[in-house]
């Protein structure tokens, strides 16, 4: 079975004081509700595990009742740290799940073929991302004043989510993380400790995360022409 873990937990602080990022309304829906229906409509996802903050547990309940999900879900509390609320979520997956997929809540614009192409690499090498080769000059800084050198963009790469994994292979890299007392900034950062291969995945498509109030407009009109391509 494929689970799937969205991580809904931030607190989304670059939106201002006092906002939900993801209850904030693009195209008559929250932004939540674009990205658990992206996921709801998948043939081949058997369950939603939603990892939420505890404020947040009710709304994201009677969310589920307005647009009537189909699939089965739960809904857990999130950690302190980012690696510590996909923890939670991993440890709610039904016992039979063979590969769970990892996604940023905030990320409504993600394509079925991006995430069906991840969820397959993954049940192939064990471990995969979507993402995109960088195409912009890339230059390192130490003290975010001045130049330090440029980088070779030809071997980098910016990647997002879903992220997706064999189910023992992210409980075992997250494990070890925990065990090192480590922090991760994202799921493959995990694998690549204990020297597990992660798929590349190319995303053709715009996968943007509602991050600061200016992502706002860029996301609703690519919502629309979503859409209206059904």
């Amino acid at each position: 079975m494929i689970s799937v873990v969205l991580v809904a937990a931030g607190k989304g602080t670059r939106m201002g004081p006092n906002v939900d990022k993801l209850f904030l309304e693009l195209r008559g829906r929250p932004v939540v509700a674009h990205t658990w229906a992206r996921f709801d409509a998948i043939p081949s996802i058997g369950e939603l595990i939603l990892v939420v903050r505890s404020d947040m547990e009710a709304a994201f309940a009677e969310l589920a009742g307005r647009y009537a999900f189909s699939k089965p879900y739960r809904i857990v509390p999130g950690g302190r740290e980012r690696q510590d609320s996909v923890w939670n979520g991993l440890e709610a997956v039904s016992s039979n799940a063979e590969i769970v997929a990892i996604h940023d809540a905030a990320r409504p614009c993600t394509t079925v073929s991006a995430i069906e192409a991840t969820i397959a690499a993954a049940r192939e090498t064990g471990a995969a991302v979507t993402g995109h080769p960088l195409t912009d000059t890339i230059k390192e800084s130490a003290d975010g004043r001045l130049i330090g050198r440029t980088l070779d963009r030809s071997k980098l790469w910016a990647v997002q989510t879903p992220q997706a994994f064999r189910l023992e292979v992210i409980r075992r890299a997250l494990r070890t993380v925990k065990e090192r007392g480590l922090q991760v900034t994202d799921d493959t950062a995990a694998c690549e400790l204990i020297g597990q291969p992660v798929r590349l995945v190319q995303c053709l498509d715009p996968n943007p995360k509602v991050t600061r109030p200016e992502d706002l407009a860029q996301i609703g009109e690519l919502l629309g022409r979503m859409n209206a391509a059904r």
